[in-house]
């Protein structure tokens, strides 16, 4: 279904993201969490894409099998890094023809075996770039099987884009993926609602009026929380959450207590402020988004959503 509609249909969206394994029996396990998820029924699922296209294959291998394998409608993402014009238009060719409707336009990151990367070989520098071309190739005709062609969705920063320190140039580059063509904002993560509110209103004085998608992620380790805050460059942990993980260190099932605790009442806030749909990172596992669902009283998106 197109992004479009998938809004249009349901006052909040649900949605979950994976990421390609790289070995066979890694697919493997991975489809059975997404078979568990699938009966929460959510309203969308995305797949990550390697820095510099570097799970190309595999993400495009995962996007068709949930496509063609359950009932969920996927978004895959696509980066700029490592790509040429006709890698994308190929790319985007091959979904076209697996009646994909959905993607996620994203600037990437350089691969890390090619450190130092000259961006000037890429055909598109900035996510704005990629979804200008990605309408271009809406508005030449060329998704078969949908006439709107790609739903595109772009990546949001609540506590800032560790590349753009200026707040203000932020929300100009922001405002330009939108003015390109974006249907929707999905942020990075974030473990303080306030951070997100503020940028909400923050869209909303730049004159960007598309969803915006709250990026939720339980914690389930110390560990790696601490591999999250390097991942994420910047996540704001707050003191309090630092201070339940830090009585809880050495028990692991307590540390992920109260990380599903900790996104559960996100969860709650946010949707009593009216969020318009919460993206739950899952790392692959589904534990943690199951008892979320559990927690907030529902069995599926589609009663959470009403």
């Amino acid at each position: 279904m197109h992004i479009t509609d998938i809004f249009a249909s349901h006052r909040t969206t649900f949605s979950f993201e994976f990421f390609p394994p790289k070995s066979a029996v890694g697919a493997e396990n991975l489809f059975g969490v997404i078979r568990e998820l699938e009966a929460l029924k959510p309203t969308f699922v995305s797949v990550t894409y390697g820095a510099g296209g570097s799970t190309r294959e595999l993400t495009n291998e995962l996007v068709c099998r949930i496509k063609n394998e359950t009932s969920i409608t996927t978004v895959p993402h696509l980066t700029c890094v490592c790509h040429s014009e006709q890698d994308i238009e190929d790319i985007l060719t091959r979904y076209a023809g697996e009646g994909i409707c959905n993607i996620l336009a994203l600037g990437g990151d350089p691969p890390a075996d090619q450190d130092g990367w000259d961006r000037s070989q890429d055909a598109f520098r900035y996510a704005a770039d990629l979804v200008g071309y990605i309408k271009k190739f809406n508005n030449a005709g060329q998704h078969p099987s949908e006439t709107k062609g790609f739903g595109i969705g772009v990546a949001g920063f609540p506590e800032g884009h560790p590349g753009t320190p200026n707040r203000l140039l932020e929300m100009d580059y922001l405002k330009a993926k939108v003015d390109a063509g974006a249907d929707y904002i999905c942020t990075q993560l974030f473990f303080e609602n306030r951070d997100f509110y503020d940028f909400r209103e923050r869209c909303e004085l730049a004159g960007i009026d598309v969803p915006i998608i709250a990026g939720i992620m339980p914690i389930s380790s110390v560990k790696g929380m601490r591999r999250m805050a390097e991942l994420a460059a910047g996540a704001r942990f707050p003191a309090r959450m630092l201070k339940a993980l830090n009585r809880a260190e050495e028990d692991e099932e307590a540390v992920k207590r109260v990380g599903i605790h900790w996104a559960t009442e996100q969860c709650r806030d946010l949707l009593d402020n009216d969020v318009r749909g919460i993206h739950f990172y899952t790392l692959n596992k589904s534990d943690a988004t199951r008892e979320i669902y559990k927690s907030l009283g529902a069995r599926d998106s589609e009663v959470l959503g009403k």
